[in-house]
């Protein structure tokens, strides 16, 4: 039997990969984060397959539900809101599968900022402007982050931020980031990004937080900090089209 980790992007279902749709309707038994990953997803699940909400289970449980799996010979789609690879908690029920030598599989999903740009309509990497993207998250009292990996020191960079689990901290976002970015830096918070209440409140770094409040959003929410979020227009144009830069599939040069 094999275990499939499979990334069920962030709610559209329409957004799930050929891949990951084919799976979930393969496999007898589906575990998924029922908080995050709509039902529409899981009920691809084959007739008669046992689908269990994970959201009420500890590892432990969910484990064992693996377990009982392997002994009867039944493959295990394990359905993840978002990426796997990206806070999915995965790594340690990797490490228990390992343990137990059962054969897994990682299918990739949509990405939260990846799909919030999509439906603010941007490119997140613009030319002069920002060429990175930094997936990080706040400190939160179950897990801290690692020394050195801190808003500050990513502020440093410029590049465009996707701060997870951090709608309940912006008083703390505003104060670190205005230093590097200034007060009117462009700012959205994107709420259940792919879902039917999905919603986008734009404002910048000085008055995010009396918007959000106002929405009283306080969880399932991605903040995107950054330049690249505004409304640029002047920019420089990429070479990868410019008749004037040659290149492996383009070798020869436009005369002007």
């Amino acid at each position: 039997m094999k275990v499939y980790f499979i990334g069920a992007g962030p709610g559209d279902p329409e957004l799930l990969t050929l891949k990951a749709a084919d799976r979930i309707a393969r496999c007898p038994v589906c575990l998924y984060a029922g908080s995050l990953v709509p039902a529409e997803v899981v009920a691809r699940a084959p007739e008669g397959a046992l689908v269990r909400d994970t959201a009420p289970m500890t590892l432990d449980e969910t484990h064992a539900e693996i377990l009982a799996a392997r002994d009867r010979g039944e493959d295990v789609a394990r359905v993840h809101s978002g990426d796997p690879s990206l806070y999915g908690a995965t790594a340690e029920q990797i490490r228990r599968l390992e343990a137990d030598d059962i054969a897994y599989e990682i299918i990739p999903g949509v990405p939260a900022y990846a799909a919030a740009a999509a439906a603010l309509g941007q490119e997140l990497t613009i030319p002069e402007v920002a060429q990175s993207i930094v997936l990080t998250r706040v400190s939160v009292t179950s897990t801290s982050m690692p020394e050195g990996e801190t808003l500050e020191n990513f502020a440093r960079t410029g590049a465009t931020l996707a701060i997870h689990l951090g709608v309940k901290a912006l008083r703390d976002i505003e104060r670190t980031l205005t230093p590097y970015y200034g007060a009117d830096c462009p700012v959205v918070v994107a709420y259940r990004v792919g879902w039917p209440d999905e919603m986008f409140i734009r404002g910048t770094l000085s008055d995010i937080r009396k918007k959000v409040r106002a929405e009283k959003i306080t969880r399932t929410a991605l903040t995107l900090v950054g330049p690249a979020l505004g409304k640029v227009r002047d920019f420089r144009d990429s070479v990868l089209y410019d008749p004037a830069y040659p290149h492996v599939l383009r070798p020869s040069v436009t005369s002007e």
